[in-house]
């Protein structure tokens, strides 16, 4: 399982279609990490377009994939201008000794939502898309830390009093693709950075290798982490 950063060339036409339409940077995406004959499986691939641009403000990309990339024919097309090294994840977050108690900063871009009479609506409060996280991590194997940890932010400012201490949401966004049949495709998504707790190695492992949530060929679901001191 590696991950990958690259950064688009701006200039390029095919680069802009993606940056506007996720669905079809997910198409683009997956012809270089598989074979056009051999359609990818759910969640083999995740990926997320970053809020932070490089030096000359051209936008990057991360992608997570069990399979190497081929970006030679991106670089020739002009649609891709740099792609770095591939990191180990397996290695470089020694996922195979996880252990509970472990905290990390983390990054996901994801689709909090609900499902009313067959049809998935987005949570808009804030209050609703903590929550929404809270649930998955009980079904993921981590925590969110509580409201009394010494060290929250953000505190004072979270609607009635509530707060997420070591959760910060941001960037809502609708974010609009087109199938290739024509149809239109939307999904809410939101922006959560912050700390959370391993509470069990096996499930919090598999949430890495898979992704969190629905919408993962909009680019969301990518579960990012790093390990924190604090």
């Amino acid at each position: 399982m590696r991950l990958h950063r690259i950064t688009l060339n701006p200039r390029s036409k095919a680069a802009r279609r993606d940056l506007a339409d996720p669905y079809q940077m997910h198409a683009t995406l997956c012809r270089a990490f598989f074979p056009e004959h051999t359609p990818s499986r759910p969640g083999a691939l995740l990926w997320r377009l970053e809020p932070e641009t490089d030096r000359d403000g051209r936008p990057r990309v991360l992608i997570q994939s069990q399979v190497p990339p081929e970006w030679s024919p991106l670089y020739e097309s002009g649609w891709l201008a740099v792609a770095e090294p591939g990191i180990d994840l397996v290695q470089k977050l020694s996922l195979d000794t996880l252990s509970a108690g472990q905290v990390f900063r983390f990054r996901l871009r994801a689709n909090p939502c609900k499902t009313l009479h067959g049809k998935r609506l987005g949570l808009l409060h804030l209050d609703a898309q903590h929550d929404w996280l809270a649930r998955k991590g009980q079904q993921h194997g981590f925590s969110v830390p509580s409201a009394n940890t010494p060290d929250y932010f953000d505190f004072l400012d979270s609607p009635k009093g509530r707060a997420y201490p070591d959760v910060r949401v941001s960037q809502d966004q609708m974010l609009v693709g087109r199938r290739h049949d024509g149809r239109t495709i939307r999904v809410f998504s939101v922006l959560y950075e912050g700390r959370l707790v391993v509470s069990d190695p096996a499930q919090f492992r598999a949430a890495i290798q898979k992704g969190i949530g629905h919408a993962k060929v909009m680019g969301l679901g990518l579960l990012s982490v790093v390990p924190s001191q604090r």
